[in-house]
């Protein structure tokens, strides 16, 4: 498995979402643990994406949670360990929990999978834009500006900027014949909360106008993880990261600083 590590000290597991790589982690996270030291962050490319192969043997969300796990054991072994996941990375992440329970000091989800993991059982709103820039979106290729107009609730040059660097650059990468085969077999066997609460700090970042994964779905989570801080964000959709870069690094650092405490 691919990854990029950066930083010493306590292990940090940041996990992209589907299709993208790890520089959508890697944007995000760096400029907020690029400030504090005691941290090693490592950000692998999930089988099938970024540089990570996904052979005929990878063909279900198990088998990909299988391959995190293995390479759990490689680089963190049974050291304690921060878990980070967006999007499916934040359902890889639930189940990683589960299954490490005892290791994880930590669990961040942002714009997680919510109850439901199907997206035709999703409760989510319908896609607006709040903040347009019409001529921004029209100096764009045509394929270019339906991918960035379909998906952006903010439109500006910084946020067009950081969806090329840590989205697109990810979704040109991944390996489509072996997501397709993947995606047959997408909700895991267990499900990530089938056992005791996760009673360790946490936080769950969700967008009010996201139209991927909604926000709705996910604060049904929130018996399961007693120790949370549940936050919807307004203005931002699915990547709320760089829609409200400032809320985010605000959050995810008093999550930080409650994980230390502990």
């Amino acid at each position: 498995m691919h990854f990029v590590a950066h930083g010493a000290g306590t292990p940090v597991l940041a996990i992209h979402g589907w299709t993208p790589d790890h520089r959508l982690m890697l944007g995000c996270l760096e400029p907020l643990f690029g400030r504090r030291a005691g941290y090693r962050r490592l950000y692998p490319d999930l089988p099938g994406m970024g540089r990570t192969p996904a052979p005929p043997s990878v063909a279900s969300s198990d088998d990909v949670l299988a391959e995190l796990d293995a390479f759990i054991g490689r680089e963190i072994g049974d050291a304690p360990f921060l878990l980070i996941g967006e999007s499916y990375g934040g359902y890889l992440a639930r189940a990683l929990a589960r299954v490490r329970r005892s290791q994880v000091r930590g669990l961040a989800l942002i714009c997680p999978i919510g109850t439901a993991v199907e997206h035709a059982e999703r409760r989510v709103p319908a896609h607006r834009v709040l903040r347009p820039d019409s001529g921004l979106v029209a100096g764009l290729e045509p394929h270019l500006a339906e991918e960035f107009a379909g998906m952006a609730v903010v439109q500006t040059p910084e946020t067009l900027r950081r969806w090329r660097e840590e989205v697109l650059t990810g979704l040109d990468a991944a390996d489509r014949d072996a997501m397709a085969r993947i995606r047959q077999r997408w909700v895991l066997r267990f499900d990530p909360e089938d056992g005791p609460p996760f009673e360790r700090p946490a936080v769950i970042l969700t967008g009010r106008q996201d139209a991927s994964v909604g926000y709705v779905d996910q604060f049904a989570l929130l018996p399961h993880y007693p120790r949370a801080t549940f936050a919807v964000l307004d203005v931002a959709g699915h990547n709320l990261q760089f829609e409200q870069p400032a809320l985010f690094d605000t959050i995810m650092a008093e999550w930080l600083e409650r994980v230390a405490a502990e």
